[in-house]
């Protein structure tokens, strides 16, 4: 029988290629009727990477995609703290990826379709439940013409995302995503690259806070690159904000004065931001870890699992984790509701860790012990903060968030080249 998946975003594409990958049959249900590039830049850190290589995906990210080369952190007033080496540069044997997440999105959708036939995406159609009979898991979907229809298959996997139908039945109490008074402003603009032209930054403080990185290879005749930046202000959760819109375009006046100050002779913070064609407002959202993802042949993945704050770099690898973990239990333990449960008890855990993390210690942590402890302004960043308390701290975020270098490198492959789900 086949694994239905709810939900075409990064999650579930994974997943379905995953399925193909392992011979298991697979249809996937995607609300919307058109699948086109959306949103902004992510980064895919290198234990997803390997994920998708090891899918045969890894010419295709670096053409769509800058290979991450450092992460350094800055005060307000562009006073260097820390940076540190990403991807093969940091010893991993596999790159960091800064990408459009619309461009992964539809290279992954590209993909399945051409491995897997057209067929096995249906676009329009909206989970609205689920069912357990005793052999097989049944979707209900409601099409957006109206048309409502079941489908049965052997597993369920809801990758539905934070607003997910089927988490909600799962947690019918649980209510709407958790703000916790940080809105977030992002856009593209295309500029002269900053520092290596792979380099990550981050600079203020978690009331203030800018993010930068390019997700494009320099033109060469211009020798312009699209640059994907964000800007983070706090306000007081009760302030009226429209808290579940991702889509809203933004006024540059409700943010852009509160940045104007960050003018470095490496990046202006003012000029990035007004080339920007269109900037969005995002608020930072999260859910509560759940106690259980998985019932019987259902089971949950991605942000419908555990939405997370998004500072650690970590969001859609996690959701390409899930896929290959997923994929990874069906090898194991055949479409039974025995591989699902494998798969969760294997990651609830740690991404449980994560999204409370995230909240309180993230790897951005490290602004904020600075700007408590000298308002941003020193002479020597030893005089504040020794280089061994902000080693410890970015180690253990990674231990954490699952991607200590030793731990990736050392780790055999999810998923052996040739294993299939016996017939």
């Amino acid at each position: 029988m086949t694994v239905l998946i709810a939900g075409g975003g990064i999650a579930g594409m994974a997943l379905a290629l995953t399925c193909h990958q392992i011979g298991v049959p697979v249809r996937v249900f995607e609300s919307v009727t058109r699948l086109a590039p959306l949103g902004v830049g992510i980064n895919l850190q290198p234990s997803a990477v390997r994920e998708l290589i090891e899918l045969g995906l890894g010419e295709r990210l670096d053409s769509i995609g800058v290979r991450t080369r450092d992460y350094g952190m800055y005060t307000r007033r562009g006073l260097h703290i820390w940076t540190e080496p990403r991807g093969l540069d940091a010893g991993y044997r596999w790159p960091q990826y800064s990408v459009h997440r619309g461009q992964l999105h539809m290279l992954l959708y590209e993909e399945l379709l051409r491995r897997a036939g057209p067929d096995v995406v249906e676009l329009g159609w909206s989970a609205t439940g689920f069912d357990h009979q005793p052999d097989a898991a049944v979707l209900h979907l409601r099409h957006r013409d109206g048309r409502t229809r079941s489908e049965r298959g052997a597993l369920l996997v809801g990758a539905d995302g934070i607003h997910s139908a089927i988490r909600h039945q799962m947690v019918p109490d649980e209510g709407s995503p958790k703000w916790g008074g940080a809105l977030l402003w992002r856009g593209t603009s295309v500029a002269r690259p900053f520092k290596t032209g792979a380099s990550m930054v981050m600079i203020g403080h978690s009331g203030l806070r800018f993010v930068s990185y390019p997700i494009g290879q320099p033109d060469p005749q211009t020798g312009l690159q699209l640059i994907n930046w964000i800007a983070n202000l706090n306000h007081p959760p009760g302030e009226p904000w429209n808290k579940e819109d991702w889509n809203r375009e933004a006024n540059l006046a409700d943010f852009l004065p509160r940045f104007e100050g960050m003018v470095f002779d490496w990046l202006d913070v003012p000029a990035l931001v007004q080339s920007a064609t269109k900037v969005f407002e995002y608020p930072m959202v999260d859910r509560d870890p759940l106690p259980q993802w998985t019932r019987g042949r259902v089971t949950l993945m991605g942000d419908a699992a555990h939405a997370a704050y998004p500072v650690g770099s970590n969001g859609a690898g996690s959701a390409i984790i899930d896929a290959r973990q997923i994929g990874r239990a069906l090898l194991d333990h055949g479409l039974t509701p025995a591989a699902l449960q494998a798969y969760e008890d294997k990651m609830r855990p740690i991404t449980t860790q994560v999204v409370l993390t995230n909240r309180v210690a993230g790897p951005d942590h490290i602004l904020d012990i600075v700007q408590e402890r000298c308002d941003g302004w020193f002479e020597h960043i030893d005089d504040v903060i020794s280089q061994q308390e902000l080693a410890d701290h970015a180690s253990r975020y990674k231990a954490i968030a699952g991607y200590a270098i030793d731990a990736i490198n050392a780790a055999p492959p999810t998923i052996a080249p040739g294993e299939r789900v016996p017939a």
